[in-house]
């Protein structure tokens, strides 16, 4: 069984602003770390240190990394830089070092969340995705004989209208819609919602892409606390120019509420 994604995100305290982390196997695509499961990481290191230092901001509400190169699994040191601290929000510069190497950096701003207040303008359309029971969850092992751990410990179902890829075939509209939940039981909270921002495959695929389509920044913003039970995602794709594209993720929970947003830059190939 997949090691619990709180447990593959716990930081533990170096001293000063280090904290050092052990880099999950099971939270990898083709061994490589997932770009949202890093995120978290990093995330857990804020939070950590601003809880020392005695700032009671505890949850991120906005997340952008740059992925230098990808790190290894193994240990690892997140070394912190508090930029500010207010009475609403703090701003968390994250480092993750190998070998005292910067290998990825993302910025923060914690602050507070709740799931009851309601959103005072919104013009974001409701996702339409089939239910959690009719849509297909993706295996661990693709068709390519490729391991994507992350699909092991967590539940990831993809609406079948949305998956030409898997058909072999070349459509012209960029977009998943599915469902993803903890293979555990585990309900999802702010840091894991970072994660949900990263975990569903390119919807690049649908288009022709080939291979890896590595993250070079991703931008998260949470907006509420989840409720219980899975989340829906729409992941879909605005630009492809050359070889960059531009995702775009909106995540609901249970009750109907978007909870996060996600927008990451990443490059592609295509055939």
């Amino acid at each position: 069984m997949a090691e619990s994604f709180a447990d593959a995100t716990a930081v533990a305290s170096l001293g000063g602003a280090r904290y050092g982390v052990n880099l999950s196997q099971d939270w990898t695509v083709m061994g490589k770390p997932n770009g949202g499961y890093l995120m978290a990481v990093m995330a857990r290191a804020a939070e950590a240190h601003l809880r020392s230092i005695g700032v009671m901001h505890p949850y991120p509400v906005a997340a952008s990394s740059i992925y230098a190169t990808v790190p290894d699994c193994g240990p690892a040191t997140c070394e912190v830089q508090v930029l500010r601290t207010g009475r609403s929000a703090s701003q968390v510069l994250v480092h993750v070092l190998s070998d005292e190497q910067v290998v990825v950096s993302a910025q923060f701003t914690f602050g507070g969340l709740d799931h009851d207040e309601h959103p005072r303008y919104s013009v974001l359309e409701a996702i339409d995705v089939a239910t959690f029971e009719d849509c297909v969850r993706l295996p661990a092992i693709n068709q390519h004989g490729l391991h994507v751990a992350i699909l092991e410990g967590s539940e990831q179902r993809l609406d079948r209208s949305t998956m030409a890829f898997s058909r072999g075939e070349v459509g012209d509209v960029g977009e998943l819609r599915g469902w993803v939940r903890f293979d555990d039981g585990t309900e999802f909270d702010p840091f894991s919602l970072l994660f949900a921002g990263d975990c569903f495959p390119p919807a690049t695929f649908n288009l022709g892409s080939i291979g890896w389509v590595p993250t070079l920044q991703l931008t998260v913003y949470l907006r509420a606390l989840p409720a219980p039970g899975p989340l829906k995602v729409r992941q879909s794709i605005t630009v492809v120019h050359g070889r960059l594209v531009d995702e775009v993720c909106h995540i609901v929970d249970s009750e109907g509420v978007l909870v996060a947003q996600a927008t990451q830059l990443a490059q592609a190939r295509f055939a």
